[in-house]
């Protein structure tokens, strides 16, 4: 039976994250599955919770136990009760990747895979082999590599989600947040494409030097003193009235909010006392700041906040719409939906306290690729 590494996170109950590799068995496939060599694995911001679980990796350092190197970081106590479900278990860790179809069951499905290029959102991703069941499999157009394949989903459909999102709740155009990153880049592409009236907020002039060059044309400043009558102006360009916030804590949901219902009140009728009757909606589906979001309700009485998750989506529009957003997505990943990487690390290098730390601080323009072989 072939053996695989694998990165495995724990928290134990004194308030330590622990990250190590383990050799683990791969299962022999079943009828209906696949073994998948994992060529390529991305680190994305939704991978962090699971992986690095509210540890301070200021303080991170490598401890040697039965000679196996682990990284280890406190976690602080204020944090630790939220974790206590998954106190002293080790937990794979990685959303999605890509590799080769190396092994496969008896089949039809599995069989017409063997040997193809396929991406996965599987869990557990973060390993050298898995046995993944054959209908979870996205085969990869042919000369697309692993390394082009291995973002095929979380940050691809998160767009799509908030571009059919939009159009579900009938809005005519939307607000992105931290928008200079891998998913804002994608989003600037697929509404360009789409001709969807997109509002993007950066936090400075190089990251909006950099979606103009990408075709962006609403793009605001959040640094800039100017910043609330650029997003108003902007606002009344495209009639936005629903936001996608990666940031989560702090202001700037509200901020927006504001913004939306200056737009949205400058011609009230004499019986809307409470503010306009356009509904205002702030979605938060990141977490950059995790300090408390903050209200200020100056907007009016038609306005929301709250969560937006992918897998709810996609259980929102049903398995046949979700399989046709991923068929998009498999024919242009190496254009629409490309992904860039600044690294590319090995399992090991991903658990040195140096590189942790970097890819934990979700840079701008930052983004790691795990090579599981390397």
């Amino acid at each position: 039976m072939k053996k695989s590494m694998q990165i495995r996170s724990t928290v134990r109950d004194s308030g330590v994250l622990e990250l190590s590799l383990l050799e683990t068995e791969v299962q022999e496939p079943g009828a209906d599955e696949v073994v998948l060599r994992v060529d390529a694995t991305p680190i994305n911001p939704s991978d962090l919770g699971l992986l690095l679980s509210l540890a301070d990796m200021s303080a991170a350092r490598i401890e040697q136990r039965d000679g196996e190197s682990i990284l280890s970081a406190p976690i602080s106590p204020d944090r630790r009760q939220s974790l206590a479900a998954r106190f002293n278990k080790s937990l794979p860790v990685g959303n999605e990747g890509a590799g080769q179809v190396v092994a496969a069951g008896s089949s039809d499905a599995a069989q017409a895979l063997l040997g193809k290029t396929v991406a996965v959102l599987g869990g557990a991703m973060y390993s050298q082999y898995r046995c993944v069941p054959a209908r979870a499999c996205l085969e990869l157009p042919e000369g697309v590599s692993a390394k082009d394949g291995a973002s095929c989903f979380v940050n691809p459909l998160t767009a799509l989600g908030m571009v059919e999102t939009m159009k579900l709740e009938n809005h005519r155009g939307l607000v992105h947040t931290a928008a200079a990153s891998n998913l804002g880049q994608m989003l600037v592409k697929l509404c360009r494409a789409d001709s969807v009236l997109l509002v993007n907020i950066v936090r400075s002039d190089a990251q909006a030097e950099l979606l103009r060059n990408l075709g962006a044309e609403y793009v605001c400043n959040s640094s800039a003193a100017s910043f609330t009558d650029d997003l108003t102006a902007a606002l009344s360009a495209t009639n936005a009235t629903v936001a996608f916030d990666a940031i989560g804590g702090g202001h700037l949901a509200s901020q927006i909010l504001t913004a939306m219902e200056r737009v949205a009140s400058r011609n009230p009728a004499p019986e809307n006392r409470y503010g306009s009757t356009t509904h205002k909606q702030v979605y938060s589906y990141g977490m950059l700041d995790t300090s408390p979001t903050i209200v200020d309700r100056t907007y009016g009485m038609a306005w929301g906040i709250g969560g937006w998750l992918l897998t709810a989506f996609i259980a929102r529009v049903g398995p046949e719409k979700a399989q046709a957003l991923q068929q998009r997505v498999a024919r242009e990943i190496t254009s629409t939906f490309a992904s860039h990487y600044t690294d590319e690390i090995s399992l090991a290098q991903a658990l040195q306290v140096d590189i942790a730390q970097r890819y934990h601080r979700k840079a701008t323009g930052e983004k790691f690729l795990i090579c599981p072989h390397k």
